[in-house]
């Protein structure tokens, strides 16, 4: 798979009292820069390795927390990866 580029997006997450994440919703904007809302229906965080490559062709490090996480899409489901900057508290989605 090509290098893809990341892109900044809006999610809402929960922390839990253990200082977990857990991503709930996504918020992206469509061609038309029309705000579309997905529902995270599973998710799990990746362990961190040190800094790398996804197989998305994402440059991570030990800073990143990256998820696998489910979502609907016009009745199909769809697998993604979220992006987490700790030191930029950004979250970022390959496109």
């Amino acid at each position: 798979m090509g290098k893809m580029s990341p892109k900044t997006i809006d999610v809402i997450c929960q922390h839990t009292k253990d200082g977990e994440i857990i991503p709930m919703r996504i918020r992206v904007t469509d061609e038309d820069g029309v705000y579309q809302i997905f529902t995270i229906k599973e998710y799990r965080e990746l362990p961190r390795t040190g800094t790398h490559t996804t197989p998305d062709g994402i440059s991570v490090c030990n800073n990143t927390l990256v998820f696998e996480c489910k979502i609907i899409v016009f009745g199909q489901t769809r697998s993604i990866r979220l992006y987490y900057d700790i030191k930029q508290t950004l979250w970022k989605i390959a496109v």
